[in-house]
């Protein structure tokens, strides 16, 4: 045990860098929970101010009808979910939520949009471009994902003002095709190549309890660790099965030892704040499911950052007035707009 507790601090002493091995990572992940923890923490303080979490909001802004066949989303038309499909709202619609979500401390204003790509939809994106810009002008930062985009169509949400885009990989590289089979791994991460080289902040994640394993988690890490640059955030969702998708009905199936435990999300919040130690961990899909003490052991993980407001995109999500009681109970406060582009970092 003492020789993993030396050489995590090693690692914790590393330069960031996108070097990492999966021997490395795993290595990290299975490290005993109380020393993974207490070390993540450590980190999290070299390169954070740990009494701020950035308050997010997400709105979907054209709901359902998304061709892809993710088998755990409610937005599939391959799905009988119940959805809707529904065309992309106006730009006013969008701004009064997103004057709502900064009047109630919310800093980021991310919007999602159920497309595969944005193949054909100059208009849809113009319209977009319009979203974030006069979001922009209300000193709130702008996130968008909208599915695959080239390198061009980055190039013109960067010239409108969109700080992130976020496009997730899911899961690891050895699972995703028991996921989604309509778009491969590589798709994701050449949207997410083509979204940095614009030289807009790449928000890429994943789901948890999709029915993977420890080694799962490590080798989604590992993806993410070794993107040059990291990730600017790194979302954390935990699933949240919806009637209606494969997803659920296979995870019915499944015995309780190999659902998701909750000692594999603090593992994996951990291990990505020692690997990736300058993003930020955003807590997402799924919180609402979450105890308050199981949410502040994340934050003690180097989580800094939470999904708040009146939804997710089709998910239940804590609401404003109970995310800032329990920041204020915590000794928490709401991180400022464009505070790394602020700070230099």
């Amino acid at each position: 045990m003492g020789k993993v507790i030396l050489s995590i601090i090693h690692f914790v002493n590393y330069q960031i860098r996108s070097t990492w091995t999966k021997t490395q990572i795993q290595e990290i992940y299975n490290t005993p929970l109380l020393e993974l923890i207490h070390q993540s923490s450590l980190q999290h303080r070299q390169y954070h101010d740990p009494s701020e979490v950035q308050l997010c909001t997400l709105l979907s802004i054209k709901t359902g009808g998304c061709t892809e066949d993710c088998s755990y989303c409610a937005q599939s038309s391959r799905h009988n979910t119940g959805l809707q499909a529904e065309k992309l709202i106006s730009v006013e619609s969008v701004l009064e939520k997103a004057r709502i979500a900064k009047a109630n401390g919310s800093t980021r204003f991310c919007m999602g949009a159920a497309w595969r790509d944005m193949h054909g939809r100059k208009s849809g994106l113009r319209k977009i471009g319009d979203m974030v810009e006069q979001i922009n002008a209300m000193g709130m930062e702008t996130c968008v994902t909208l599915g695959m985009i080239s390198e061009e169509q980055a190039v013109a949400l960067k010239e409108k003002g969109l700080t992130a885009y976020n496009h997730n990989v899911d899961t690891s590289r050895e699972h995703y095709p028991n996921v989604i089979t309509t778009r491969t791994y590589d798709d994701r991460l050449d949207t997410i190549k083509n979204v940095q080289k614009a030289g807009i902040s790449a928000c890429t994640g994943g789901i948890l309890g999709l029915g993977e394993t420890p080694d799962d988690h490590v080798s989604f890490l590992y993806t993410l660790a070794t993107l040059d640059p990291h990730p600017e955030s790194l979302p954390i969702n935990r699933l949240v099965p919806i009637i209606g998708t494969p997803m659920e009905k296979e995870l019915r199936s499944l015995p309780q030892e190999k659902k998701l435990q909750f000692d594999q999300i603090l593992r994996t919040i951990a291990t990505a704040r020692l690997i990736m130690p300058d993003s930020i961990i955003r807590l997402a899909a799924g919180r609402y499911t979450m105890k308050e003490h199981e949410q502040f052991l994340c934050f003690l993980c180097g989580c800094n950052a939470i999904f708040t407001g009146e939804k997710m995109l089709t998910t239940m999500c804590n609401g404003w007035d109970e995310d800032i009681a329990m920041l204020k109970k915590w000794g928490l406060r709401p991180m400022k707009s464009f505070r790394k582009e602020l700070a230099g970092e």
